[in-house]
C-alpha cells in the first residue's frame, strides 16, 4: 500500500517525509532526527532493536524514540487502499506523550526457594537450580526413584496447614508429626532394613498404616537418634522467597497465584528459566487508587456490593466489613483492572495507566481518523501482548492468503495493560467521541468472571444506547486463540457499523469514574434519535437506576440515609421526608438490605428528565407532636407503630406510655417532676 504523506502530515499538523529504507541505506535520515531533541515515532516495528542500536550508537542523541506498528495492522489488508485515516489515527496516538509515574510496589528476592512435591522430582529439579537459589525441599513421599543417597539439600516433611504470601514473604507453616527428624536423620538406610514392614521409604518418613510397632528401628537408630515414637506433633513455619509446586493440586486456586509462585510439570524449562530470574528486587506500578468513602462495599455491619472482590482473580480483594471497606492487596494484585471495572461508585480506579491518559487515546484515535477523512469507526480493545501479537499474525495471514481480508481499514486497535481494564464509561466515551461501535479482543488469558463481567457492563450500555434510539449492536466481545480464528471472524468485523453520535464530543475522560458516565450520558442523551421518560436497565450489573419505596410499611426511620455511601438518599431538617437523587444511586442495596421494615427495593433504569438530577421526595408524613410542648419530634406513623408494639409491654403503662409521646426533653422532665416515680436518694 502506496503512504500519502500529504494526507497524513495533514491529520497530523506537520509536515512528512516517506521514508522506504530508514533502517538500511537511510538510517542517517533516523539519526539525524534523534539528534533533534524531539519525540521520534518510527512506524514500523520489525526493527525496533536495531533502531534501538543506532541511537546507542549516534552521537547527541537525545530524542525519545516510540514505535507504532501500520503495517500487519493497516497496511497488509484488503482494505489497505482505504486504510490511511487509520494509518493518521495510529500516528497521533503514538505522538501522546508517556503516563506520568505512578507509585510502585517492591519485591525482595534473596533467592530462598522452597520445592514442594515428591523427593525423587525435588531433587531433580533442585539439581536444576542450586547453583543459582537457596534450595529446602518439603518432601510429599519418596516418589518413584526415592531421595538420593547423599543428603544435599535441607528436607522437610510433615503435614501443610498453610501456604501464604507472594515474592519475597511466602509464609509455609506445617506440622512435623513423624516418628524420624530429618535434620537429625543421615540416610544411613539401617532402619530400612531393620523394619520388618517395609514400613519406612527413600523419603525416611514412616508409614504409619504398615508400621506394628516393632521399634526395631529405633534401636538401630541409636547414634543418630533421628527415631523418636514419643515424639509430639510440633507446629513450625518458615519464610521463602520463592516456591515451586510439583504436586497435582495447587497451593493456589486463584486464576492468577502470587508473584514468585511456579507450579511445573517436569518438562517446560521456561518455568524454571523464570525462577532463576528472581533474585533481587523488583518493583512494578501499584495499579488502584481506594477511596474508601465512595465504597459501597459496607455500612453498618451490613454488605452491599461485593462486585470487586467476586471478580478478582488474584485473590488480591477481600472485605473489611467491620471498617465498612475492602482491602486490597498491592502485593497480590495483577494489575488486570477488573475490580475497577466493576465498581459502581469509583471507589476503585485504574491506576496505570490513568483513566484520564485512557481516554486521551481513544479521544485522540477517533478524533484523527474523522480529521482524515474515516467513517464509521469500530475500537478493538486488546491486550498488549498476545492481543497484538494475533493482530500482527493476521496482518501478515493476510498478505500471504488471498482469502483472507486482515484488520479492516475501519478498525482502529488499541492496546490495554489488560482487556478487562475498561468499562462502560469509557465504551459509552468512546461512542461520544465518534466511534460506531467498541469491540474487544480476548484471547484465552483472561479469567471466566472477566468475561462475565464485561458482558455485564455491554449489555448494560447497549440497553443504553438502544433505549436512545442509536440502531445496531454497538459492543462486542471477539473470542480467538490465533490468527485463523480472528480470519473467520471477517464476517463480523466487516458487520454493518452501528449508528453512532452525529456530532463528536469535546470532553475529557476524568479521574472520577462517575463524572465521565455523566459527560458521556449527557453528550449522548443530546445527540439521541429518541427521548424516552425512562429507559430499563438489565437487573444484573446496573451502576444507574432508582428506587421503590412501599410507603405502607416505611416508617421514615432514615436508617437507609445512614447506610448510603453515595448520598442518593437524603433527609429534611425540617420536615419527615425522605429524598433521592437518581444521578447519585449505584444501585449497591446498602439501603435495602439496612430498611428494617424491608420497604425498598432497586430498580435499574436510566432516567432522561431533568429530575433525575434533582432531589425528589420518596415518602413524607405527618409530624407527630410533643403532648406536653406540643414540638415535632417524630413521625405519626412511627409513633404509632411503636405505641402498637409496646402496648401489652407492663413497663410502658399509664405515665410509661405517656412519656413515649414526648420529645426527648419533656420526657426527662416529666421522669424527674412525677410525684409516683422512686428516687434513688428514698432508698434507704
Amino acid at each position: 500500500m502506496p503512504l500519502k504523506p500529504q494526507i497524513l502530515g495533514a491529520a497530523l499538523h506537520e509536515n512528512l517525509t516517506l521514508h522506504s529504507a530508514l533502517c538500511r541505506r537511510e538510517a542517517g535520515s533516523f539519526q539525524k532526527a534523534i539528534q533533534s531533541g524531539d519525540d521520534v515515532v518510527v512506524a514500523c516495528t520489525q526493527e525496533k532493536r536495531l533502531f534501538a542500536e543506532i541511537g546507542q550508537q549516534t552521537v547527541g542523541a537525545t530524542s525519545v524514540i516510540k514505535f507504532v506498528n501500520i503495517r500487519e495492522t493497516g497496511g497488509w489488508s484488503k482494505d489497505a487502499a482505504g486504510a490511511m485515516p487509520k494509518i493518521a489515527a495510529l500516528l497521533a496516538v503514538a505522538h501522546l506523550p508517556d503516563p506520568e509515574p505512578v507509585p510502585t510496589v517492591s519485591y525482595k528476592s534473596a533467592g530462598r526457594l522452597l520445592i514442594i512435591g515428591e523427593l525423587d522430582a525435588a531433587e531433580r529439579a533442585a539439581e536444576l537450580l542450586s547453583d543459582t537459589l537457596e534450595v529446602t525441599l518439603f518432601s510429599m513421599g519418596a516418589g518413584r526413584d526415592g531421595g538420593l543417597q547423599e543428603r544435599r539439600y535441607p528436607v522437610l516433611a510433615g503435614q501443610i496447614r498453610h501456604l501464604t504470601g507472594w515474592l519475597g514473604a511466602f509464609e509455609l507453616k506445617w506440622e512435623r508429626n513423624n516418628p524420624i527428624d530429618l535434620d537429625l536423620c543421615t540416610r544411613c538406610n539401617a532402619c530400612l532394613v531393620a523394619c520388618p514392614e517395609g514400613a519406612i521409604g527413600f523419603d525416611y518418613q514412616i508409614d504409619s498404616a504398615l508400621c506394628k510397632s516393632h521399634r526395631d528401628c529405633v534401636k538401630v537408630c541409636g547414634a543418630a537418634g533421628a527415631i523418636d515414637f514419643n515424639r509430639e506433633p510440633v507446629g513450625s513455619s518458615e519464610t521463602f522467597d520463592l516456591v515451586l509446586d510439583l504436586r497435582a493440586t495447587p497451593a493456589f486456586t486463584q486464576q492468577a497465584p502470587p508473584q514468585g509462585y511456579f507450579r511445573w510439570d517436569g518438562r517446560d524449562s521456561r518455568t524454571l528459566l523464570q525462577v532463576r530470574s528472581l533474585v533481587g528486587e523488583f518493583e512494578k506500578p501499584k495499579f488502584f487508587v481506594y477511596k474508601q468513602k465512595l465504597c459501597a462495599h459496607s455500612r453498618n455491619e451490613k454488605t452491599g456490593c461485593n462486585a470487586c472482590i467476586d471478580v478478582c482473580s488474584a485473590s488480591a480483594v477481600s472485605s473489611e466489613r467491620d471498617r465498612q471497606q475492602i482491602k486490597v492487596n498491592p502485593y497480590l494484585c495483577v494489575g488486570c483492572g477488573a475490580c475497577t471495572t466493576v465498581c459502581p461508585s469509583g471507589a476503585l480506579t485504574f491506576a496505570y495507566p490513568r483513566a484520564s491518559d485512557q481516554g486521551t487515546k481513544i479521544k485522540t484515535l477517533l478524533t484523527t481518523y474523522e480529521r482524515a477523512g474515516g467513517r464509521h469507526a469500530a475500537l478493538l480493545l486488546h491486550s498488549q501482548e498476545a492481543g497484538a501479537r494475533l493482530l500482527g499474525d493476521l496482518g501478515r495471514l493476510a498478505q500471504l492468503d488471498s482469502a483472507t481480508r486482515g484488520v479492516p481499514a475501519r478498525v482502529l486497535p488499541m492496546a490495554l495493560w489488560h482487556t478487562a481494564s475498561t468499562g462502560l464509561e469509557l465504551w459509552l466515551s468512546a461512542i461520544a467521541y465518534g466511534a460506531s461501535q467498541v469491540w474487544l479482543l480476548v484471547t484465552g488469558e483472561e479469567a471466566p468472571q472477566y468475561l462475565d463481567a464485561m458482558r455485564t457492563q455491554m449489555d448494560v450500555a447497549q440497553a443504553i444506547l438502544s433505549g436512545l434510539g442509536y440502531q445496531g449492536e454497538h459492543f462486542r466481545i471477539l473470542q480467538a486463540k490465533d490468527a485463523r480464528d480472528l480470519a473467520t471472524l471477517d464476517a463480523q468485523l466487516q458487520a454493518d457499523p452501528a449508528q453512532g453520535a452525529t456530532k463528536a464530543a469535546g470532553f475529557s475522560v476524568q479521574a472520577d469514574k462517575r463524572a465521565t458516565l455523566e459527560l458521556a450520558l449527557d453528550h449522548l442523551v443530546s445527540q439521541a434519535p429518541a427521548h424516552p421518560e425512562v429507559i430499563s436497565l438489565p437487573a444484573t450489573g446496573s451502576p444507574l437506576g432508582a428506587l421503590a419505596i412501599n410507603k405502607d410499611t416505611c416508617t421514615l426511620c432514615l436508617s437507609c440515609v445512614n447506610a448510603c455511601p453515595a448520598g442518593a438518599l437524603q433527609d429534611n431538617p425540617e420536615r419527615p421526608q425522605l429524598k433521592f437523587i437518581e444521578k447519585n444511586c449505584v444501585q449497591c442495596g446498602l439501603c435495602v438490605k439496612t430498611c428494617p421494615e424491608k420497604a425498598l427495593s432497586l430498580v435499574p433504569q436510566f432516567r432522561l428528565s431533568p429530575q433525575r438530577k434533582e432531589a425528589m421526595v420518596l415518602n413524607e408524613m405527618q409530624p407527630y407532636a410533643c403532648i406536653r410542648c406540643g414540638k415535632p419530634f417524630g413521625t405519626l406513623k412511627a409513633i404509632e407503630s411503636m405505641l402498637g408494639k409496646l402496648a401489652g409491654h407492663a413497663m410502658f403503662q399509664g405515665a410509661a406510655a405517656d412519656r413515649l409521646k414526648m420529645c426527648g426533653d419533656c420526657r426527662v422532665i416529666d421522669l424527674y417532676s412525677a410525684d409516683d416515680e422512686l428516687k434513688i436518694t428514698d432508698i434507704r
